[in-house]
């Protein structure tokens, strides 16, 4: 591809960005969305691809530049919901160095009769904790098409969709991780990209800062309401050891939050040293005990029924959830 500049791929965008500290300036929205089509649709040469997202990492990504991403992408989805979704909970670490108890959150939510829908990457495997395993384990649909998402979303009140079903192109990106040795904007993006045009969102980021720019970038997309913090290994899960600290949108307008501790302990739910998916399954069912991982499994179920709705409090989310777990359907998933 050659602009109407005349630079070939992205160049003419990459000028905006790179042509150092006086003359250099964040993309507008609408910029940013043309270089990330040009992207999705194979237009900019791979060096122009790493050269993009490793300056707009060091300098830090604006608001604007993940709308523009997002409104780009779900241009590119490879299919749409019929039916409407309540929550949505993306799921973008890569690297989990802990159970994802916040499936078991997720599922609570969907016993609330919230529908949740869940999408992401796979993770690394080798020696690390991903989501998916978990996901099967609970009897959580893994759906590749529309039809799917929405009988289960019909049925179970929860479904799963990988990224790479969801958006190829934009799947193949993450690989940038891996190549360029950190994450980049893609991680960023890929959490707000909201496919199932759900109302309300919760959020978990790796980086504190991150959490206004996810907010201010909710608010640009006209998220209605949303519950981002920093969550156990970047996943939208509960640490019930210290306060959760929360940006929220509330109405489309931003605003904070904090939640009290719910344990007095120090360790963080998930650091175990077994990493079997089956522990989760474990807990759920009442075949293992262990009083942190259910606080981070109800703290976060709290977080997900306030933003979602079901409880306008954190005290009446709280006593909801640990109502929900108390009840919750162990046969239907032990099966």
């Amino acid at each position: 591809m050659t602009t109407p500049t005349g630079l070939p791929g992205i160049a003419s965008y990459l000028r905006i960005v790179g042509r150092g500290p006086k003359r250099s300036r964040p993309m507008s929205r609408v910029e940013a969305a043309e270089a990330m089509a040009a992207i999705l649709a194979g237009e900019a040469l791979p060096e122009q691809v790493g050269a993009l997202f490793l300056v707009l990492r060091h300098r830090g990504e604006t608001a604007e530049e993940i709308a523009g991403f997002v409104d780009a992408a779900k241009r590119r989805l490879a299919f749409r919901l019929s039916r409407s979704v309540d929550l949505d909970w993306p799921s973008y670490a890569d690297r989990h160095r802990r159970q994802p108890y916040f499936v078991l959150s997720a599922r609570l939510v969907a016993e609330a009769g919230a529908s949740v829908l869940i999408h992401g990457i796979a993770g690394e495997s080798q020696g690390l904790a991903p989501t998916r395993p978990v996901i099967e384990r609970l009897g959580i649909p893994n759906c590749r098409d529309a039809r799917a998402l929405d009988a289960a979303l019909g049925g179970l009140g929860i479904g799963y969709v990988g990224l790479e079903t969801l958006c190829p192109p934009l799947d193949r990106l993450m690989d940038l991780r891996r190549i360029l040795g950190v994450r980049t904007g893609v991680n960023t993006m890929a959490r707000a990209l909201n496919p199932g045009e759900a109302p309300a969102q919760i959020v978990g980021v790796f980086h504190p800062p991150y959490r206004a720019l996810h907010r201010e970038a909710a608010v640009l997309l006209g998220q209605k309401a949303a519950a981002i913090f920093k969550g156990g290994g970047g996943e939208a899960e509960r640490n019930p050891a210290k306060p959760a600290l929360i940006a929220t949108v509330r109405d489309g307008a931003p605003g904070e939050a904090e939640w009290p501790a719910l344990v007095a302990e120090r360790a963080e739910a998930g650091n175990e040293v077994d990493l079997d998916p089956d522990i989760p399954l474990k807990l759920w069912t009442g075949a293992r005990v262990d009083p942190v991982a259910e606080a981070a499994v109800v703290g976060t179920a709290a977080i997900a029924l306030n933003v979602a709705g079901r409880a306008k409090t954190p005290a009446e989310a709280e006593a909801l959830a640990r109502e929900l777990w108390a009840r919750r359907n162990r046969r239907a998933l032990a099966a």
